[in-house]
């Protein structure tokens, strides 16, 4: 088959591969319905995340079962199913305390930029639909793998409740989901920081009360005026850089919390500095796992519509215009139809 490998930053193929195979007998082969690129995979594209050789891309997928191993129970061929980013049993320790992002035998999922992937520890990473979604469903129930799963952990950790003002730094796939997911926890006003007018439209569709548009302190006073010198409850940090950081910081409340899934890239503290600050910091990759099944019931219901982040769709062999186009800031989120 044919699948995208990053040789080099900025230089992605779509070229021949071996097929996927049953190596483990807890594997599943799956056939995606539809894939996509994910922000993180532009840190290596942009050369900020070195690699030395070629690495087969994808991390996030949907689709039907078409084979699993000796030992795969619960997934059967003919099955949709949706999995996590991270490849986890779901039954060890840390599984079971809500954790499978830190799960005993984690793997990150790779690969899945592609007609067909494999899947290890099936059992735990997938979760199945009853029915086959329909084929607008499918960029819906493709935003659960990660993005939608992602933003509702960073509301989840920087304690988004009834009532919350909530500020959400950073307007890509993931800060919109932050943005739905705050409100599909209650906040009550949800002020988003976006530069870029699109994002600002579908931040104020999925529940932002309040845009701000600056940045750096310019930003941090206008969130603080909008709070009347108070700061936000909770604060969700999508991005992952030292600006992101400090500016999500300057505009959390003493006492509040921010939670922060944008993978950190030469961001720094100081002890001092979050010692007389009072604020918390709890992040980390999300256990996308744990919430599979509640979102994709939303999903299914109708509740949620989480794939409209997907403003560019092309056929997989164009993937590399998809970086292109999410590099230069032209697509919130590129889907990928296999």
């Amino acid at each position: 088959m044919y699948a995208t490998l990053m040789h080099a930053p900025g230089d992605v193929r779509y070229e021949r591969v071996d097929d996927p195979k049953i190596l483990k007998p807890t594997d599943a082969i799956i056939e995606l319905s539809a894939t996509c690129i994910c922000g993180s995979d532009l840190w290596p594209y942009r050369g900020a995340q070195p690699f030395e050789e070629p690495m087969h891309m994808g991390h996030e997928y949907c689709g039907k079962v078409i084979e699993v191993g000796s030992e795969v129970r619960t997934i059967r061929p003919g099955q949709f199913v949706v999995g996590s980013f991270v490849i986890s049993d779901n039954t060890c320790p840390h599984c079971q305390f809500g954790y499978p992002s830190s799960c005993e035998q984690r793997e990150f999922m790779s690969g899945a930029q592609a007609p067909y992937a494999r899947v290890p520890l099936a059992d735990g990473t997938l979760v199945a639909t009853e029915e086959m979604p329909t084929d607008e469903q499918i960029p819906y129930m493709l935003a659960s793998s990660d993005v939608l799963g992602t933003g509702y952990y960073a509301a989840e950790a920087a304690g988004v409740t009834n009532g919350s003002t909530a500020v959400v730094v950073g307007d890509g796939a993931v800060g919109l989901m932050a943005v739905l997911s705050a409100k599909m926890r209650g906040a009550e006003r949800i002020i988003a920081m976006s530069r870029h007018e699109s994002r600002q439209k579908l931040a104020r569709e999925y529940g932002a009360t309040d845009i701000v548009a600056s940045r750096g302190e310019e930003g941090i006073a206008e969130v603080m005026d909008l709070t009347n010198g108070v700061g936000a409850d909770a604060v969700l940090e999508c991005v992952g850089l030292q600006q992101s950081m400090d500016q999500a910081l300057g505009v959390c409340r003493p006492g509040g919390a921010v939670g922060f899934v944008g993978v950190p890239h030469e961001v720094t503290f100081t002890g001092e500095g979050l010692f007389f600050a009072q604020k918390r910091l709890f992040g980390g990759p999300a256990p996308v796992r744990r919430y599979l099944p509640d979102l994709m019931q939303r999903v299914l219901e109708g509740e949620i519509k989480p794939g409209k982040v997907f403003d560019l769709e092309l056929p997989i062999a164009e993937v590399a215009d998809g970086y292109r186009a999410m590099d230069e800031r032209r697509a919130i989120k590129t889907l990928l139809r296999v």
